[in-house]
């Protein structure tokens, strides 16, 4: 064998959503793009706000001296401290540019912020369902990954938390809104959990961290605005990118925010800094962070992502299938009416793909990745409304 039984294996467990889209490309190539009804992947289809290009025209342009060398592992000072700015007023925290840590997307910085807290065999909570590249990340590092089962409603259950907690217990990782649910984890949840990892933490005299995947923080409806990982817990790290909210995903930029109330501070800065150079991610591209800078607050229209969870939940609701209604993100997380793989499988039929819920660790559900034209969703229509009358009427 070419490779490592290890990824060998690892490749056959990540393949459900790289499996849907490389199955669509079939699809599409048969029947024609217009007659497939592809949800396989988490891929913006809103186009960048106008003021994107704008500022990426204007720095395209400059010639100053040193603008393409190297730079501090860190990132640039000035679109660190335009990004503390930010973070200070939207978590009511202050927050300064030394606590902040560009780096290459969150898949990046989270792979930063592991490298920097694991040792072999340490531990990495995580409320389940939940992205299944953690898994990778954490054993990238030597941890283990130990999944929590969440509410029928995927909210937080502290009760299940609690249980997998243990001496092996580094740290608990969030992600709010959430891949695959749309769900966004409330104040209080989030509250609690931070004294009960205060608990832990002081029962075995040891830090435990509360790390907090946000890339879709800024994609919520009605409302609903995501609480500050800061406010809750102390000990708390802040990961998150801008491939959604500015539909940059091809960019690879993100950046770590780390609590100034951490404890051992300096030390974690360090490390953080040590390992973003050291797995050779070296911080986001220079243009994009000097872009970014000028972009702070600024978004997609949210609104038309609303539009078409509404679109989708009106039309999937008609037809008698169950789910929880999106709070944020992209995704549909509905109940499948039969074993998730098998429903999938007819779903190809029909020429619609998702995803099953087993690849995000929760069999009997699917995803519906609905960041895709509306004509997408209306064209789906017939294929669901086959299935629901086959299983659901």
């Amino acid at each position: 064998m070419a490779i490592s039984e290890k990824i060998q294996s690892f490749m056959e467990k990540s393949s459900w959503i790289r499996r849907m889209f490389e199955h669509g490309a079939i699809l599409k190539k048969k029947y024609g793009e217009e007659n497939v009804y592809d949800f396989s992947l988490g891929n913006p289809n809103l186009e960048p706000p106008e003021q994107f290009f704008e500022v990426l025209e204007n720095i395209a342009g400059e010639r100053n001296p040193g603008s393409h060398a190297y730079m501090s592992n860190a990132g640039y000072a000035e679109t660190r401290d335009a990004i503390a700015e930010y973070i200070s007023d939207d978590h009511g925290i202050e927050v300064f540019g030394e606590h902040i840590i560009m780096t290459c997307g969150a898949g990046g910085g989270l792979n930063v912020v592991f490298k920097t807290l694991l040792d072999s065999g340490d531990e990495v909570v995580i409320p389940n369902p939940f992205f299944v590249e953690y898994n990778f990340y954490i054993d990238n590092s030597g941890g283990v990954c130990r999944p929590a089962k969440t509410r029928e409603d995927f909210s937080l259950d502290l009760d299940a938390i609690s249980s997998v907690l243990s001496e092996k217990t580094k740290a608990v990782l969030v992600n709010s809104p959430n891949n695959p649910t749309g769900r966004v984890y409330n104040n209080s949840d989030l509250k609690a959990l931070g004294c009960m990892l205060e608990e832990k933490s002081a029962e075995l005299g040891k830090e435990i961290y509360l790390v907090s995947d946000e890339p879709y923080s800024k994609i919520v409806y009605d409302g609903v605005k995501v609480p500050s990982i800061f406010q809750a817990y102390r000990n708390s790290i802040l990961v998150t990118s801008y491939s959604k909210d500015l539909s940059l995903p091809g960019e690879r930029l993100g950046f770590i925010a780390v609590n100034p109330g951490i404890e051992s501070l300096e030390n974690l800065l360090n490390g953080l800094i040590f390992s973003n150079r050291t797995l050779g991610f070296v911080n986001a591209p220079a243009i994009m962070q000097r872009v970014i800078r000028h972009l702070q607050g600024v978004s997609v229209d949210v609104n038309l992502y609303k539009q078409k969870r509404d679109l989708l939940c009106n039309m999937l609701g008609r037809h008698g299938y169950e789910f929880i209604k999106p709070e944020g993100a992209f995704y549909l997380f509905p109940r499948s009416p039969v074993n998730d793989i098998a429903f999938v499988k007819e779903l190809q039929e029909e020429k619609i793909l998702t995803v099953p819920g087993s690849g995000f660790g929760c069999p009997n559900f699917f995803r519906i990745s609905y960041c895709v034209e509306d004509r997408v969703i209306k064209g789906a229509e017939e294929g669901f409304m086959k299935l629901a009358k086959k299983y659901l009427k």
